[in-house]
């Protein structure tokens, strides 16, 4: 059983814990989050400090891998980035829940995290680094690229792509054989019936382009009526 660290402190994070604790293939020392206090415990684990703390306690807890419990995308990709360059030996873990499916011939790549009641069909490749939520599905043969995350209830049909960094939102559906573009994001509800372009945000049933999005903009609740706001 290998000793982790979780780098994140918030509700997702908490999400992440509670898998590894039903999984039981690691320990968990610690949470690193610098927006918390040294001292402070999450789900009885104790936080350590922040990112900066590492190298020390790496040595000091014999940490062999982290999670990154960071739901937005783009500050996930960052602090992914940031730890290849400081701690290239320190491996990426993954976190699957028991009560998630996991069709035959699909392959997930470091430090993906699969939530409890999800649901990832036969033959999907689902890249570095992804989130796909509490009951999420993505259907036979489809693609989720790294750093994409799919909200809770968010679902596709099979032979999808969703593109790196992209975003599907709360209850969200693409259609078979949609692609959707890096970095686009799908609002909560909305229905995907044809591509959607990169960088953009789309709302509505079916859903349709409101306006062009950057890379780095937080979208966890966007919908209908909500403009992109909020982290998770």
């Amino acid at each position: 059983m290998k000793n982790i660290i979780i780098m994140g402190g918030s509700g997702h994070a908490k999400t992440i814990i509670d898998i590894v604790e039903r999984e039981n293939r690691h320990r968990i020392v610690g949470v690193l989050d610098p927006a918390l206090h040294v001292g402070e415990r999450l789900l009885g684990h104790p936080v350590l400090g922040g990112d900066g703390e590492l190298p020390e306690l790496v040595k000091r807890y014999g940490i062999e891998g982290a999670i990154l419990a960071i739901g937005e995308n783009h500050q996930r990709a960052v602090l992914a980035e940031r730890l290849a360059i400081r701690h290239p030996d320190l491996p990426l873990v993954s976190a699957v829940h028991p009560g998630a499916a996991i069709g035959k011939g699909t392959t997930l790549g470091e430090g993906t995290v699969v939530m409890a009641g999800a649901v990832i069909g036969p033959d999907c490749r689902v890249g570095r680094l992804c989130v796909v939520n509490t009951l999420a599905s993505l259907d036979h043969d489809s693609f989720l690229e790294d750093f994409a995350s799919l909200a809770p209830h968010a679902a596709t049909g099979g032979n999808c792509r969703i593109g790196r960094g992209a975003f599907l939102g709360m209850g969200a559906v693409v259609i078979h054989g949609i692609r959707v573009g890096e970095h686009a994001l799908l609002g909560a509800g909305a229905v995907a019936v044809r591509d959607v372009a990169a960088l953009t945000l789309s709302l509505g049933v079916p859903a349709r382009v409101v306006r062009f999005r950057r890379a780095d903009e937080p979208g966890w609740h966007a919908g209908p009526g909500h403009s992109e706001a909020g982290s998770g």
